[in-house]
C-alpha cells in the first residue's frame, strides 16, 4: 500500500524509554534525515521527489482552504465593517488574505519536502505541541456559527425555527463525513461546487448589483493606509474579520493534511483517510519521508514549489480577495450607512437581502440568500472535517501509533460525532446566535494563529536541510506575520481582561 513506502517503522528503529532510535545506516549513504529530530517520532528515511504535476492535475486541497474560507468574513463580517465604516478600510482585508497565503505556502513546504504533517514536525521539538493544536483546533471550532448561521439565512427563505434546522444540519454534516468512502474526495466535490457558485454570484453582482461609481470609493483605501476603523469597529469583530480574511486559525495548518492526501510532493507516500463504514481503513501512523538532497530531487522539489504556489495563489489568494472586495462593495453600494443593527447581529443580513430585493430586484435577494445558506453549510462542513483530520492525525501518530485497533479512520470518525454533538449540546444550552458564535470563534483562532507563526519559524529553518529551509523576503514575512498576530491578538486579551476587571 502506498503508506508503506519510505517509512520508518519500529522494525528499522528501536524504542527506548518511549522514545526512537536510531538504526544503522548501510554504508556509502545516511539512511535517516539528520535534520529531522527522532525522539518523540521515527526517523526520517529519505526516498525520493516525485516529478511534479502541473496545475490542471493538482487544484483542490487550495479550493478547499477557499471553499471552507469564503464565509464568516466574505458574507458578513467584512461587509458588516464596509458598512459601518467604509470600504475604505479594505486594505486590512487584503493584508490579512497576503499573509495567510504566505503562512499557506510555508506550512506546505514542510510537508512538500517530507509528507509530514506541520503539527507533527512541531511535535518533533516538543510532543505536547501536538495536543495543544488539538485543543486550539477544537476549542475555537466547537461553537457551530457557521452552521447556525446557514440555518438562519435558510429561514429567511422559508421560514422554520434555525436552531433546530442548525441541530439538523450538525448530525447532517456528521453523516456526510463518515459515509463517503474517501473523505477528501468527497469534501473536495462538494467545495468545488462551492466556489463554482461563489464565482457566479460574484459576476451577477458585478453586473446588475454594484454601480460603477462604487468601485471609485476603493480609492479611500490610499488615505486611510496604517489607519484601524476604531471608532466603528469593535476590536473583536476586527480581529474577528483579519482571522477570516481567508481560512484562519488552524484551518490553515490543516492544509498539510489536504496536500498530502491529493498527492503532492513527499505525500505520495501517505495513506488516505477512508470511512470506516464504507472504505478500507488504514491503520498506520503516517509520519514522514525526507527527500533526497541530490541535484535531481532538488529540481522536481522546486518544480513541486513553483506549482503549489500557482495553486494558493489562484485557488486561494485570488477567490477569496476577489469575494471579500465584491461582498464589501455590494454591500456597501446598497446597504450604505443605514444601521441595519447596532451590535454586529445577523438582522444585519436580513436587513442587506431585504435592500437588495428593493434595490435589484426580488429575484437577488432571494439568491443573496440561497447563497449565504449553501456557502455557510459548507463552511461548517469543512470545519468539522478540518479539526477531525487534525485530531486523529495528532493522535494516530504521537499518542496511539502501537494500537491496531483505532485507525486514523475511526479516530476521524469519532471526532467528527463528539464535534457535532458538542454543537448539538451548545446550541440547546441557548448559545445560538450566528455572530456571537462567528466573533468568539474568530478571536480564539487569531492567537492560534500567532502561536504557530512563531513555530514555523523554527520548523522551517531548522527541521529542513539547506537547500530548502525557508529565508529571505519569506522568512520577513513570517516574522511580520508574528508581530501582527501577536499585536491584535494581545490586543483582544487586554479589552477582554479589563472587561472582566
Amino acid at each position: 500500500m502506498a503508506g508503506t513506502v519510505g517509512r520508518g517503522t519500529e522494525t528499522e528503529t528501536t524504542r527506548t524509554g518511549g522514545r526512537f532510535d536510531r538504526g544503522e545506516a548501510p554504508a556509502g549513504e545516511a539512511q535517516y534525515a539528520p535534520e529531522a529530530r527522532s525522539g518523540v517520532l521515527p526517523p526520517m528515511e529519505y526516498a525520493d521527489m516525485p516529478e511534479p504535476l502541473p496545475l490542471r492535475k493538482v487544484l483542490g486541497p487550495s479550493v478547499i482552504l477557499a471553499g471552507v474560507g469564503v464565509g464568516s468574513g466574505e458574507y458578513i463580517l467584512w461587509p458588516y465593517i464596509s458598512t459601518n465604516a467604509g470600504i475604505g478600510f479594505l486594505w486590512l482585508a487584503v493584508v490579512g488574505v497576503t499573509l495567510q497565503y504566505f503562512l499557506n505556502m510555508e506550512i506546505e513546504r514542510y510537508t512538500l519536502a517530507t509528507g509530514e504533517t506541520a503539527i507533527a514536525g512541531f511535535a518533533r521539538y516538543w510532543k505536547p505541541w501536538g495536543l495543544i493544536f488539538c485543543v486550539g483546533a477544537i476549542v475555537p471550532n466547537i461553537w457551530p456559527g457557521w452552521g447556525t448561521a446557514g440555518a438562519t439565512t435558510f429561514t429567511y427563505l422559508v421560514g422554520g425555527n434555525p436552531t433546530t434546522i442548525a441541530i439538523i444540519v450538525c448530525i447532517a454534516i456528521a453523516i456526510a463525513l463518515t459515509t463517503s468512502p474517501v473523505v477528501y474526495k468527497a469534501l473536495e466535490t462538494a467545495e468545488f461546487f462551492k466556489i463554482g457558485l461563489t464565482i457566479v454570484f460574484l459576476a451577477i453582482a458585478v453586473i446588475a448589483a454594484i454601480p460603477l461609481s462604487a468601485w471609485g470609493d476603493l480609492s479611500d483605501n490610499a488615505g486611510n493606509l496604517g489607519r484601524l476603523p476604531m471608532d466603528d469597529v469593535e476590536i473583536a469583530v476586527l480581529l474577528a474579520g483579519l482571522v477570516f480574511a481567508g481560512a484562519g486559525g488552524a484551518n490553515n495548518l490543516v492544509q498539510s493534511n489536504w496536500i498530502r492526501e491529493k498527492g503532492f510532493g513527499m505525500g505520495k507516500y501517505v495513506p488516505k483517510i477512508q470511512s470506516p463504514l464504507t472504505g478500507e481503513p488504514e491503520p498506520q501512523p503516517s509520519t514522514g519521508t525526507m527527500m533526497r538532497q541530490d541535484e535531481e530531487n532538488i529540481r522536481r522539489w522546486k518544480g513541486w514549489w513553483k506549482v503549489a504556489n500557482r495553486e494558493q495563489l489562484v485557488s486561494f489568494w485570488a477567490i477569496c480577495l476577489a469575494s471579500i472586495i465584491t461582498f464589501s462593495v455590494l454591500a456597501y453600494s446598497t446597504v450604505g450607512n443605514q444601521q441595519l443593527s447596532d451590535s454586529p447581529d445577523f438582522d444585519f443580513i436580513k436587513g442587506e437581502g431585504e435592500i437588495l430585493k428593493d434595490v435589484v430586484g426580488p429575484w437577488f435577494g432571494t439568491f443573496f440568500w440561497i447563497f449565504g445558506t449553501v456557502s455557510l453549510m459548507l463552511v461548517a462542513l469543512g470545519v468539522v472535517d478540518y479539526v477531525a483530520r487534525v485530531v486523529s492525525d495528532v493522535l494516530k501518530t504521537l499518542h496511539l501509533r502501537d494500537n491496531e485497533n483505532l485507525s486514523e479512520s475511526k479516530l476521524y470518525t469519532f471526532v467528527v460525532w463528539g464535534m457535532c454533538a458538542a454543537g448539538v449540546c451548545v446550541l440547546l444550552s441557548g448559545m445560538d446566535q450566528p455572530l456571537v458564535l462567528l466573533v468568539l470563534s474568530a478571536c480564539l483562532n487569531g492567537i492560534v494563529m500567532f502561536v504557530y507563526s512563531c513555530l514555523l519559524i523554527k520548523l522551517n529553518r531548522n527541521g529542513l536541510p539547506s537547500a530548502i529551509r525557508v529565508r529571505g523576503a519569506r522568512l520577513g514575512v513570517l516574522m511580520f506575520c508574528v508581530a501582527f498576530y501577536g499585536f491584535f491578538a494581545g490586543w483582544y486579551v487586554i479589552v477582554q481582561m479589563g472587561e472582566l476587571f
